[in-house]
């Protein structure tokens, strides 16, 4: 019995925990984020250093795009004309990122999202954290 209460209250502190993604949040997932880590359905992590790339997201009104793009020495960022679209669902008070590319399609639910952090989760149960990238120069 005390094993079931205990497990009871685990998953309603679990599911507790989770961030209500509302419209007025899917405005700060604008702007340029850098990986910090994934962290793996088994509890291992990966921690990511140095990221050669970063991912800039343009969303309005629930549609848009994510690009790749290389930080420059002088702050700025190389982009390409490769991109990714996105289409923003809400299926069961939970927020999806839908990705269309011409090979592929998939999504990624927004665990968390705030002006300095973005956690998404995709299909495999891989939790990706992101932070704000900030602009640097070398003089």
């Amino acid at each position: 019995m005390r094993k079931i209460i205990v497990a009871v209250i685990t998953v309603l502190l679990l599911v507790g925990c989770k961030q209500t993604i509302e419209e007025k949040d899917l405005a700060k997932i604008n702007g340029y984020w850098e990986i910090e880590k994934a962290e793996l359905p088994d509890g291992g992590k990966k921690e990511y250093k140095i990221n050669p790339t970063i991912d800039f997201f343009e969303i309005k009104d629930k549609k848009g795009f994510r690009k790749k793009v290389v930080p420059q020495f002088d702050g700025s960022y190389l982009m390409n004309d490769l991109s990714e679209k996105i289409v923003i669902t809400n299926t069961d008070g939970d927020a999806f990122l839908n990705y269309t590319t011409p090979y592929a399609k998939w999504k990624e639910e927004i665990i968390e999202i705030s002006d300095e952090k973005l956690i998404v989760k995709n299909d495999q149960d891989i939790e990706y954290h992101y932070k704000k990238a900030k602009p640097f120069t070398v003089k």
